[in-house]
């Protein structure tokens, strides 16, 4: 698992804890304020970051083939064969995300 995937679970993981403290803070508070009255629902957040839109074979390919004519191959080819692939096809989808973050760094070179 890449370090941006580790990251990205960290974060949801703390989220998720964050809101499990929450939920038993107000279950703690109902039954000890007196009151069955519920509290006012908090305005629903936007969407975290890791719940964005899933990345697609086609959506990858797309900037694969940008950085290749820009003159990137060897390094895609590189960057194919570090998560396992001869071929973007043969790249586990859950590895899209971290292979893009490395394709933009090409960039800096």
């Amino acid at each position: 698992m890449s370090k941006m995937a580790d990251m990205d679970q960290t974060i949801k993981d703390l989220r998720d804890a964050a809101a499990a403290i929450n939920d038993a803070a107000d279950w703690l508070y109902k039954q000890f304020s007196g009151t069955t009255e519920e509290p006012a629902p908090e305005p629903e957040a936007p969407q975290a970051e890791s719940e964005k839109k899933e990345l697609k074979l086609e959506d990858v390919r797309k900037v694969l083939a940008e950085r290749s004519r820009a003159g990137y191959t060897a390094q895609i080819r590189e960057l194919l064969h570090k998560y396992g692939a001869s071929k973007l096809s043969a790249v586990d989808p859950n590895d899209y995300e971290a292979l893009l973050f490395d394709v933009e760094g090409l960039n800096e070179f």
